[in-house]
């Protein structure tokens, strides 16, 4: 790793996607959709509770949705073939299956003799709990689970701001010891011991019954588990959100800690040693872990499986990438990206080769985390693993940010409202413990990434010639002012956009995603996500960490969760649905899926479901038109 100081300006978060033309979406017939009222154990057996869900009377002015058989002119979209696309989109994008927790998950359980009484104790009274016959009330709610869950908006729009505590993240082996906590204090070691002890033995009753452990409901918190064996993973949260965000999160956990201990390295020493302590050699990596879990909390590109870029000219993102290629000379080139705020400008590739969108994520999550960012060094060459890519080996990516030829003017922000979005949680503790001296990180809003990042990941370890190649690639984009035109385009906000671009009426804010492309774009947080009197109204209570405008952000977000796990029956529901629409005291959203897109949009409640139909179709034609800016498309091969 070479070290050359460079400036470093705050880069941002953002968005972009593009679509056939869209077909216009007639007024749906809506039918109630359930609401979640969770409070129980859910598992895989047929044997014990087969649908993950209990639930309360649904409102009917609150919540519809059209199944996927209904008919609806938005199926009237014409079949659009593509060539090998630069993402890889397949089932199992969607990282909340279960599809990857085999049967193989071994249960081990290693303790004291008094800790394996306890165990026995608790396995016994699971038993004793798990097969007890459903009371007839039960079987109507599991007949009428089949129709599809939504969480319940209702009490979600009327919580306070302090009904939102910190997610608390658990990783540990299948022998009980613990890897990862995510918010731990200082002499709580203890408690987590015990905590760690009890979930591994949860965990294990369910496998001793060739079963696998998927959640537990307690009133308002539920408990996410994903099992990856050697690892076992765990959620603990109170957001209302569907079972599918957390779980969607943990997995998110596992690859981000297999981009640092491959796969095979881990099935070797869990082989020789099952009772082997991962955290020696995950020392060091923290860091990554907590970015990852502050950026899932925020970033819908990864909620949806999808990618950002940055909105700029088509031109301007054409001379870029063709600069970007590689020549013959060099070997073993997989993937060359430039990123600016943290979203794609271009990504050049080898022919016949995709890259998995959420590689992509855990690649941009290792780069901008603080231990990377914060660093003075010029360039970096990092080991990392693309799980999606080949679990089993690890590429090098070196990575640089380039000067600005503007003089290090400082881009705008792509909301006022970001700032505080992201350092409102982390200051909660969200995805961070409270000593100060376990993370070497700071709040994300406090982060100076640079503003221009160039990757390239290759299969050699010759650093030399990649770094030489990388220093003449940044000297032609300097020469031929792309390097300043990009800049001046983020200066003068040109790679933004807000609603009011649109001129939809009642319009708040929507994210579209393009899924031929795998693309998602969305304008900047506005009124009242971005409102000033609210933001007044908040500095009068400093008291409290999580302002209004955070939590009005955050029950936006899960929303959206919300319509894309209805939408995609991502937590269980027998079928998918085409449209989907809730109305809440602040706002009403709406998703609508189609063969070439995905809509999520924010409007004002006020607005009757006739006119949410327009603003979907008006964001549609719009996106349309806009979707050379907005999407990175035909990226040159090599």
């Amino acid at each position: 790793m070479s070290h050359t100081p460079r400036s470093r300006t705050p880069s941002r978060a953002g968005t972009p996607v593009a679509v056939p033309s869209p077909s216009r979406l007639a007024p749906p017939l809506v039918q109630p959709s359930p609401s979640v009222s969770p409070y129980r154990v859910y598992s895989q057996a047929p044997s014990v509770l087969q649908t993950p869900t209990s639930i309360s009377p649904p409102r009917s002015d609150m919540t519809h949705g059209t199944h996927e058989g209904a008919d609806s002119s938005a199926s009237s979209i014409l079949n659009t073939e593509l060539s090998e696309g630069m993402l890889i989109q397949d089932p199992e994008a969607e990282v909340d299956t279960t599809d990857g927790e085999q049967a193989t998950a071994s249960g081990h359980v290693e303790s004291h003799a008094g800790d394996e009484e306890s165990k026995k104790s608790l396995r016994d009274q699971l038993r004793r709990t798990l097969n007890k016959k459903e009371s007839s009330s039960d079987l109507v709610h599991r007949s009428r689970r089949r129709r599809g869950k939504t969480v319940d908006m209702q009490e979600l729009s009327h919580s306070p701001v302090d009904e939102y505590p910190p997610r608390q993240y658990f990783v540990l082996t299948d022998a009980g010891k613990p890897v990862f906590i995510s918010r731990q204090r200082d002499g709580d070691s203890d408690n987590f011991t015990s905590t760690i002890g009890i979930m591994q033995a949860l965990v294990s009753v369910f496998i001793d019954d060739g079963d696998k452990l998927r959640c537990i409901n307690a009133g308002s918190t539920r408990i996410t588990f994903l099992l990856r064996s050697p690892l076992y993973y765990a959620c603990v949260s109170s957001w209302g959100e569907p079972e599918s965000v957390t779980r969607f999160h943990l997995e998110y956990l596992h690859l981000q800690i297999l981009s640092v201990v491959s796969a095979e390295q881990l099935r070797r020493m869990f082989e020789r040693r099952t009772n082997f302590d991962l955290r020696r050699l995950l020392s060091g990596a923290e860091p990554f872990l907590y970015s990852l879990l502050a950026r899932l909390e925020w970033d819908l590109a990864m909620t949806s499986s999808s990618l950002n870029c940055l909105r700029l000219d088509p031109v301007l993102r054409k001379s870029v990438a063709d600069t970007l290629v590689p020549t013959s000379k060099i070997k073993d080139i997989l993937y060359v990206i430039l990123l600016a705020q943290e979203r794609v400008i271009t990504l050049v590739r080898p022919k016949k080769h995709s890259i998995h969108p959420s590689d992509l994520h855990i690649l941009v999550n290792t780069i901008h985390s603080p231990s990377i960012v914060n660093n003075s060094a010029a360039a970096s060459w990092l080991p990392v693993c693309l799980p999606k890519f080949d679990q089993a080996a690890f590429v090098n990516a070196y990575v640089t940010f380039l000067h600005r030829d503007s003089g290090g003017a400082t881009p705008t922000p792509r909301s006022s409202i970001d700032g505080a979005a992201e350092s409102g949680p982390q200051e909660e503790g969200s995805s961070r413990p409270d000593n100060s001296t376990a993370p070497e990180e700071t709040p994300v809003a406090e982060k100076t990434s640079p503003e221009v990042g160039l990757i390239c990941v290759s299969g050699s370890a010759d650093f030399e010639a990649v770094r030489n190649w990388c220093d003449t690639v940044t000297q032609r984009l300097e020469q031929d002012g792309l390097l300043a035109a990009i800049s001046t385009a983020i200066t003068r906000r040109e790679t933004e956009y807000s609603v009011s671009d649109l001129g939809v009426p009642g319009l708040r804010h929507f994210m579209y995603k393009s899924r031929p492309h795998v693309q998602v774009t969305m304008p900047l947080f506005e009124d009242p996500y971005d409102d000033t009197n609210e933001k007044r109204r908040c500095a009068s209570r400093p008291s409290r960490n999580l302002t209004l405008l955070i939590f009005l952000l955050l029950r936006l977000i899960i929303l959206y969760q919300t319509l894309y796990d209805a939408i995609h029956a991502k937590s269980g529901q027998e079928s998918t649905l085409k449209l989907q629409y809730i109305r809440t005291e602040r706002e009403s959203v709406m998703g609508w899926i189609t063969q070439p897109f995905e809509l999520y949009l924010s409007l004002s409640p006020r607005l009757p479901k006739s006119a949410a139909v327009g603003a979907a179709n008006a964001v549609a034609r719009w996106v349309q038109k806009e979707e050379k800016r907005l999407f990175l498309r035909d990226a040159p091969v090599f």
